[in-house]
């Protein structure tokens, strides 16, 4: 009930803010999402999430707010006053417009006086005092004492030329709002023309050159000034020639340019290259890697796995998010506190090396698709380890490492049973688990026939619920390897070996079955062409009822045949393909009502203690009951209470 009146306030609170800042920035809508939540502490105070153990603050939106969470860790929440205001003693709230003032004096006021220091020093003050319209993505004091001590002597060393290019870097010769930063945009600086790159982000984190804008639309009488969460340099490189400089690169290098991939890195776009180190390839098996480089579809795929279709700075991201690749699939970029990660993993090793067409992140791990992998490949950390043994064991690995179009059926680990002694049937049965195409599970239909490497023909059955193979339902979705494809199934398949009248006749549970239904006829039935599904009563079904009324029910062959013919429902209905509850009319035209609880299947309220013994023209489901019509059961209950 509280998280529902959780999600309706959230869904009140996003109404408005979207009522109040229909067609305005990512960056806006959170901000007003702040001064809602804030206004119970006074007029214009913005509701903010820190970080415990950390001075970074976000203003919060509707899931931080409810979730405490930034990155992975726990927030508490501030208030502070909005851009623009300022408290007044003895007020509540934050009442007051801050003075405008010139930007040199406007740094003093918003955490950036080293900027303002700098500034003096480098003599442009005279410059953001004076009359014009600046734009100043000032970087914050933290972001200076953050400054390797190298590069922060040799640019207060030379503060005419180092210095003053530095800051200058640092403004645009226009005023530019937060609306007006678009994501993707970039504009020429006062510093010999080079750009800067904004990214606005739809969760309203904003950033130039990768550097956060902590402290937006801090207004002056000449401009603006944004503090950004870092001191930011010119880029004047493209991020393929980022990757030629890098000695630590060297196999990314030889690999992109082996795929075709060099001219597409060097020309105009918005990329994230998650970039894996030498060290990163030495990590893979020398016969996977050298497999993937002389195989030109499985290396492209592998490095477009890598490439993000949008650019995605650090500061960028709150929690884990699916990103979509150039190779199709997605990856989940997260962050853990302060590392960045990528499907939950923490293996940047280096963030935010920015080019003039995208950003590269360094890794530690190389990432293979599921498109550039063997079958084999494909069942590694799954939860199909017992069948991947037994493949292997069955001789079949050259069917699952090679370049064969086929499709393997692998069993859930869980759903073996008893001794898996590698036997001549035990590799028949494997081998039988490999379809000779390779397939998509939403290809498939119902009647269908899969043939396999063991030379069998498997049937597919689509229920409402389900998509089943035989006996095996299909548990997990697809992977798709580089020739061959993997369904994980929540059985091991019992192909079918016969008829319904030959399973039965070959299990001695059902001796008495065979002969009641030699009895009443009904042999050629189950012996012909058909879909049939049998709830087949077993020895202990017959030998429960009592003599005198199973001779009766023997000697009878019209009721023998009406009790027989409603155990038998039209069409073939596996476990898997059982809902909660269905029914399903038989031969002797009623009905069954079938239901599935706590893994048991019940029919008209009796339990099945045998499920899915697979005929050629059925299945068999054996039941120590004789199954009774529901009314005839009740009427017999009601008959034994008086």
């Amino acid at each position: 009930f509280r998280s529902d009146v959780k999600m309706n306030v959230c869904a009140l609170v996003l109404a408005l803010v979207l009522a109040v800042c229909a067609a305005r920035s990512p960056y806006q809508a959170v901000l007003q999402h702040s001064r809602i939540r804030g206004r119970q502490q006074g007029p214009n105070v913005c509701a903010m999430q820190q970080i415990i153990g950390s001075d970074k603050k976000y203003f919060t939106n509707c899931k931080q707010w409810y979730h405490r969470k930034i990155c992975g860790k726990p927030t508490m929440t501030t208030y502070e006053c909005c851009p623009g205001y300022e408290r007044i003693p003895g007020e509540k709230g934050c009442p007051a417009a801050l003075p405008l003032m010139n930007i040199y004096n406007t740094l003093g006021g918003v955490g950036a006086t080293t900027t303002q220091l700098y500034s003096d020093r480098a003599k442009l003050r005279d410059e953001i005092e004076g009359p014009g319209s600046f734009t100043f993505f000032a970087p914050s004091d933290k972001a200076w004492a953050a400054l390797p001590t190298e590069i922060l002597d040799a640019l207060v060393s030379n503060v005419n030329i180092e210095l003053l290019n530095a800051l200058h870097y640092h403004m645009v010769n226009r005023r530019l709002t937060s609306e007006e930063l678009r994501h993707g945009s970039s504009f020429a600086s006062m510093y010999q023309g080079f750009h800067v790159h904004i990214h606005h982000y739809s969760n309203g984190v904003v950033t130039v050159n990768c550097g956060r804008l902590i402290k937006p639309d801090q207004h002056a009488t000449n401009g603006i000034v944004h503090v950004v969460d870092r001191v930011i340099t010119a880029i004047s490189n493209n991020v393929q020639t980022l990757i030629d400089v890098e000695d630590d690169l060297e196999t990314l290098r030889t690999a992109i340019a082996a795929a075709g991939l060099t001219t597409m890195l060097e020309n105009e776009g918005q990329y994230t290259i998650f970039a894996p180190t030498n060290e990163a390839f030495e990590k893979i098996p020398p016969e996977t890697l050298n497999r993937i480089l002389a195989d030109p579809v499985a290396l492209r795929d592998l490095l477009n796995y890598h490439i993000l279709k949008q650019m995605q700075c650090a500061e960028s991201i709150v929690s884990g998010t699916p990103m979509e690749t150039l190779q199709g699939t997605t990856l989940e970029v997260g962050c853990d506190g302060d590392q960045m990660t990528l499907n939950g993993k923490a293996i940047i090793t280096k963030k935010d090396q920015l080019g003039t067409n995208g950003v590269v992140h360094y890794i530690n791990e190389l990432l293979i698709p599921d498109s550039a992998k063997t079958l084999l490949e494909l069942a590694e950390g799954s939860s199909v380890a017992t069948a991947t043994r037994l493949f292997v064991e069955a001789g079949l690995s050259p069917h699952l490492t090679g370049s064969e179009a086929l499709t393997m059926l692998a069993p859930l680990d869980d759903a073996f049973r008893g001794s898996l002694t590698m036997t001549p049937d035990m590799k028949k049965l494997m081998a039988n688990h490999i379809l000779k195409e390779q397939m998509s599970s939403k290809s498939l239909y119902h009647g269908q026939e899969l043939e396999t490497v063991g030379g069998l023909k498997l049937r597919v059955f689509v229920y409402r619920n389900n998509l089943c193979i035989e006996n095996a339902c299909i548990a997990a979705h697809d992977k798709t390897g580089r020739f061959g494809s993997m369904f994980t199934v929540d059985s091991v398949l019992t192909p079918p070996m016969g008829t319904i009248m030959d399973v039965l006749k070959a299990d001695d549970r059902f001796s008495l079955l065979v002969g009641a239904i030699q009895t009443a006829g009904m042999t050629e039935l189950l012996n012909q062409q058909g879909a049939l599904t049998f709830f087949a009563p077993t020895n202990d079904a017959f030998n429960a009822l009592p003599k005198a009324e199973l001779n009766k029910l023997m000697r009878n062959r019209q009721e023998l045949t009406d009790v027989l013919r409603y155990h038998l429902g039209e069409g073939l209905l596996v476990s898997g393909g059982l809902g909660s509850h269905t029914r399903l009319k038989c031969l002797q035209g009623d009905k069954l009502e079938l239901g599935l609880r706590n893994y048991t299947v019940y029919v008209n309220k009796v339990p099945v203690a045998a499920t899915d013994l697979m005929a050629t023209n059925g299945v068999v489901h054996a039941v120590h009951s004789i199954i009774k019509p529901l009314r005839e059961s009740r009427r017999f209950q009601e008959l034994q209470e008086r």
